[in-house]
C-alpha cells in the first residue's frame, strides 16, 4: 500500500421497516397505479474498515473476512470489457469490478488500490455486506479523485455497480452510505428520494444471525411473480402488503423513529411481522415459514427484554432484529442469544441533532 492512503469505514445496513418495498416500488415505472415503496433504513454498528490509495492503471483489492480469512490481493487492469466480464461472472470480487466499470466509463479516474483490512460485518445475512463493499469503493474513488459526489451520488454508483453482477438488488441496500443516520426512502419507479431522520432519543437494538439458512433468490423470484398485476388472492395479498399496508406502517414508523420512541417502534415491528406472515409469507411458504425466526421472536425470555422485533432483509431464517428496553436489556439480550447459539450484534440508533450538511442531499 502506498503511503498516501485514506482511511474509510462503511457499515452494513438494517431495514427497520419496509423490506421488499424498493423493488416493488420500482414496478411503478410500468404501472403507475401501484403504490410507491417506502422503508426505514439505518447503518449497523458493524462494517468494513479500509485503507485506499490511487493506482495508475489497476484495480487491486485485498479483503479480510469476518472469520479472519484473507481473500486476494485481487488484481485486474482498468479495461472496461474485462471489468464487465468479471462483474457478470459473479463471485466475491464481481461487485468491486462492477463499481470500477461504472466509474471508468462515467468519470475521469485512474485505478484504486484498496485494503479492506478488517470486516466486522457478517456476510450473506441480510445486512448488505455487498452494498457496503460497493459504497466503500465508490467513496474511495470519490475522495481520491475529488469527484465531489454527495452520499446519494455514492449510493447511485454502488447500485449501478451491483446490478452489473448476477445480483439484482433493489435501491435500499446502498443507504448504508448514510452510516448511523437513519433514512426514510421513497421508491417511485426509477426515482429514489432520501430523507434523513434525526431521533430525539437513543434506541437500543440487537440484530442476530439465526445461523440457519434461507434462499433469498427464491424469495425474490416468488414475490416478484406477484407483480405487476398477477391474478389470484396470494398475489393480490402481496401487493396489498407491499403497497397500502406498507405505506401506513412506514408513515407511522417515520414519526415513531423521529421521536425516538423505542416502545412504539418495537410494537410496530411486531405488528409488521404479523401482517407480513399473513399477507406475504404464503407466496413463498417454504422459505418464509421461518420456523427458527418465529421461535426466537416468541421466546418468553427474549420477550421480557424487548418491546418487539421482526425479521431482517428478505425475511426467512436469516437474521432477526429486536428493540430492547434500554442499554442494560440490550446487553442482557446479547448474552441470552449467545446462549441460544446465535450470533448477536448490538445496534444503537443514536439521538442526533438535525444537520444542514449539504452532502446529505
Amino acid at each position: 500500500m502506498a503511503a498516501s492512503f485514506i482511511d474509510l469505514f462503511v457499515p452494513g445496513r438494517v431495514c427497520l421497516l419496509g423490506e421488499h418495498s424498493d423493488w416493488a416500488g420500482g414496478y411503478r415505472r410500468i404501472d403507475s397505479g401501484l403504490t410507491k415503496g417506502f422503508c426505514l433504513v439505518v447503518g449497523t454498528d458493524q462494517g468494513i474498515h479500509s485503507k485506499a490509495c490511487a493506482h495508475p492503471d489497476k484495480l487491486i483489492i485485498r479483503s479480510a473476512l469476518p472469520d479472519g480469512k484473507i481473500l486476494g490481493p485481487y488484481e485486474t487492469d482498468l479495461a472496461p470489457e474485462s471489468l464487465l466480464r468479471i462483474a457478470e461472472e459473479g463471485g466475491f470480487f464481481s461487485y468491486s469490478a462492477g463499481v470500477a466499470h461504472h466509474m471508468l466509463t462515467n468519470y475521469h479516474v485512474g485505478g484504486i488500490e484498496i485494503d479492506n483490512y478488517r470486516m466486522t460485518l457478517p456476510i450473506r445475512k441480510g445486512l448488505s455486506s455487498s452494498a457496503a463493499n460497493n459504497v466503500l469503493l465508490a467513496r474511495a474513488f470519490n475522495r481520491i479523485y475529488d469527484l465531489k459526489l454527495t452520499l446519494r451520488g455514492e449510493m447511485e454508483i454502488a447500485y449501478q455497480g451491483e446490478i452489473l453482477t448476477p445480483s439484482r438488488c433493489g435501491r435500499m441496500d446502498q443507504a448504508c452510505a448514510y452510516a448511523e443516520t437513519p433514512v426514510f426512502l421513497t421508491f417511485d419507479g426509477d426515482r429514489l428520494d432520501v430523507e434523513p431522520i434525526y431521533p430525539k432519543e437513543n434506541i437500543y437494538m440487537v440484530v442476530a444471525d439465526l445461523r440457519a439458512g434461507k434462499n433469498t433468490q427464491k424469495i425474490l423470484a416468488d414475490l416478484n411473480a406477484c407483480f405487476p398485476r398477477t391474478v389470484g388472492k396470494i398475489a393480490e395479498d402481496v401487493r396489498y402488503y407491499l403497497g397500502p399496508l406498507n405505506k401506513d406502517i412506514l408513515s407511522r414508523g417515520r414519526e415513531i423513529l423521529r421521536a425516538g420512541d423505542s416502545r412504539r417502534l418495537g410494537m410496530l415491528m411486531t405488528e409488521s411481522q404479523r401482517l407480513f406472515d399473513l399477507f406475504v409469507a404464503p407466496a413463498c411458504s417454504d422459505e418464509l415459514h421461518s420456523p427458527k425466526l418465529h421461535r426466537i421472536l416468541n421466546d418468553r425470555k427474549v420477550q421480557s427484554l424487548v418491546y418487539g422485533g421482526k425479521g431482517v432483509g428478505s425475511q426467512g431464517d436469516g437474521s432477526v432484529q429486536f428493540v430492547a428496553h434500554e442499554k442494560k436489556e440490550q446487553n442482557a439480550l446479547i448474552r441470552l442469544l449467545r446462549d441460544m447459539q446465535l450470533d448477536p450484534y448490538p445496534l444503537t440508533i443514536k439521538a442526533k441533532a438535525e444537520s444542514n450538511d449539504p452532502n446529505l442531499d
